[in-house]
């Protein structure tokens, strides 16, 4: 059936259905970027610049925390907070523009697989169809989820370590507006794609590529490269907030290896 719905339709007809589903994409995007644009300046002051005070919710619990656990490295919420500078004349207008749509992207990012499904699906079997649903279903509650550990742990961790580090106490910080978003929109985003890992070790299974004991060679050299990266992404020296990062990572490995076949499917002559 698939392929007879693929036989009577032309080069054309799928250009026309392929821009169909772009202009959709593009006027849900600009509707939502037009409405976030509206309301920036309040998202900015309660939701974006939230991890520049002392009361976020992650720097209390934190306190919390390590006052309750006397061998934890004490943490101290009270008197916190990052003051931010703008040193270009057009920067707060255009990151106010670019923020509304990145925002909006993140927010219609299961609109936007939903419109390419509608592309996608004539060409399908109904057990493929089945298959990939469940694969963009899985997709955008990964993603979802990277995205608000990387607001609500990596991007506060990394800003707490970096705003009170000095190489020397005679270099005051000074953080620049887009030195901040660009951390902020970066972290979120890498944290969101990292969270797709158990996604694609999963349809690496389906296809035969991946199979558990491929995890379970390599755990030792996967637990110094997650540690590595979870270094870079909060380069701190304290164990803690080294662990607060690594450990949802790690969990995503364990995740992977248990979606995927036990054992590598038998080749056939």
């Amino acid at each position: 059936m698939a392929e007879d719905k693929l036989q009577e339709m032309s080069f054309w007809d799928h250009i026309d259905a392929l821009r169909s589903v772009l202009i959709h994409i593009v006027i849900a995007l600009v509707a939502v970027t037009i409405v976030l644009f509206c309301f920036m300046p309040t998202i900015f002051d309660s939701v974006i610049l939230a991890p520049c005070h002392g009361d976020f919710i992650l720097y209390r619990l934190f306190e919390r925390m390590t006052v309750s656990a006397s061998w934890l490295p004490q943490f101290s919420a009270t008197g916190f907070e990052v003051k931010l500078i703008n040193i270009r004349l057009a920067s707060q207008f255009f990151i106010h523009m670019s923020t509304s749509f990145w925002l909006a992207l993140v927010l219609m990012f299961p609109y936007v697989l939903y419109q390419l499904w509608t592309f996608v699906a004539p060409a399908l079997y109904p057990g493929e169809k089945r298959g990939v649903k469940t694969a963009f279903f899985i997709g955008c509650v990964m993603f979802f989820i990277g995205v608000a550990v990387g607001y609500t742990i990596v991007f506060p961790v990394t800003l707490r370590f970096l705003a009170d580090y000095h190489v020397s106490q005679l270099v005051p910080n000074q953080i620049s507006l887009d030195s901040y978003m660009d951390s902020f929109l970066m972290l979120i985003f890498v944290m969101g794609v990292i969270f797709e890992l158990p996604l694609v070790a999963w349809l690496l299974g389906v296809l035969g590529v991946l199979h558990r004991g491929f995890f379970r060679t390599y755990r030792r050299h996967a637990v110094i490269a997650l540690l590595l990266l979870a270094a870079i992404v909060t380069p701190t020296g304290d164990p803690f907030t080294l662990m607060v990062v690594f450990l949802p990572i790690y969990l995503l490995y364990e995740v992977s290896a248990y979606l995927v076949p036990a054992a590598a499917r038998p080749t056939v002559d």
